[in-house]
């Protein structure tokens, strides 16, 4: 955590200040509130486009409702706020797991649990606020130890929707810095 907490300054020193780093991104792969919206983009790229929805608040679950943290925005849309909300959420981040430690009781930190886990016949669907936006899990049981049917929704899918319309018209040389700032994992898309 200590180590953590010290690399926002670090991001800052390297690019927050940085006129290079700033003329490369500010104003480039604008993705205004309503696109956003329409994609169905969420986390860091949502809030970058001034849309407050971060389901630790809006939908708190886990211990979430014991942390105090702000949900942080941009209202600019383009590559610089999604840079600076993901720095300022680093923060955010580093502030929750502090509180959390402190909180920590005292003892075992990890519940015995079975090794095999049969759920009742059923299906349930829960989403939380990952790194990258709302990851979504739904499950089918049929009473088996393993699922019926498994279905994630992954944030880097939808966030990968919106890149058609933030490169419509854009130079070349702003492909690279608007898919760098829209964060999306590969691996997390390929189905």
């Amino acid at each position: 955590l200590k180590y953590f907490e010290k690399m926002p300054a670090v991001y800052d020193e390297l690019l927050s200040t940085n006129p290079i780093f700033i003329a490369r991104v500010k104003n480039v792969g604008v993705l205004s509130a309503d696109q956003a919206r329409s994609f169905a983009v969420t986390g860091p790229n949502l809030r970058g486009s001034g849309v407050p929805l971060d389901l630790r608040r809006s939908e708190p679950y886990s211990a979430y409702p014991d942390f105090k943290f702000d949900v942080v925005t941009r209202p600019q849309g383009d590559c610089l706020a999604r840079y600076q909300v993901r720095v300022e959420e680093m923060r955010q981040s580093a502030a929750i797991v502090a509180q959390a430690l402190d909180g920590l009781p005292e003892g075992e930190i990890i519940s015995k649990v079975p090794r095999v886990f049969r759920p009742p016949v059923g299906e349930a669907y829960a989403r939380v606020e990952s790194c990258r936006g709302i990851q979504g899990f739904y499950l089918v049981s049929d009473g088996s130890a393993k699922p019926a049917r498994c279905r994630i929704r992954v944030p880097s899918f939808a966030n990968l929707a919106a890149m058609p319309a933030l490169l419509a018209g854009v130079a070349v040389a702003d492909v690279v810095a608007i898919m760098g700032s829209l964060d999306f994992i590969i691996p997390e898309i390929d189905r």
